[in-house]
């Protein structure tokens, strides 16, 4: 079963290709041989911080934050991306906007899958890594 991609865009300050994002998610998706549906809101600091200091306990805005589902037909999982806080990493790593919201989309997708790269001594780093060359992503 293919991956289906819903794209939220929830801010108004940058015009986002969510075709873009949507065909890099069922890339790695493919690559990674797992199907379902998975939603991906792009919103500002503002929202990301209120989920942040919510979910987290941060009270601080973050570049993405993922939500695990319960798969199946239930869906894979969550990804909200900030889009400023994308475009100041952007900026600060060489990249274009374009470029950073595939490799923060990567990132939350992998963490829908249960990945987390703070707890698992480095397998979702490295898997990232290897997903980055083969999709051809920034690095």
């Amino acid at each position: 079963m293919p991956l289906s991609v819903v794209i939220l865009n929830r801010q108004r300050r940058r015009r986002v290709g969510g075709a873009r994002i949507a065909r890099v998610l069922r890339r790695a998706a493919g690559a990674l041989r797992v199907g379902g549906e998975v939603a991906l809101l792009l919103g500002g600091d503002a929202r990301l911080r209120a989920l942040n200091r919510r979910y987290r306990g941060k009270d601080k805005p973050t570049d993405v934050l993922s939500f695990e589902g319960r798969g199946g037909g239930e869906g894979i999982g969550d990804i909200v991306i900030s889009v400023p806080t994308a475009e100041r990493n952007a900026r600060r790593l060489g990249r274009t906007l374009a470029e950073e919201l595939d490799v923060l989309a990567l990132h939350g997708f992998l963490h829908t899958l249960g990945y987390d790269h703070e707890t698992d001594r480095g397998q979702m780093d490295r898997l990232e890594a290897r997903l980055r060359r083969r999709l051809g992503l920034h690095a």
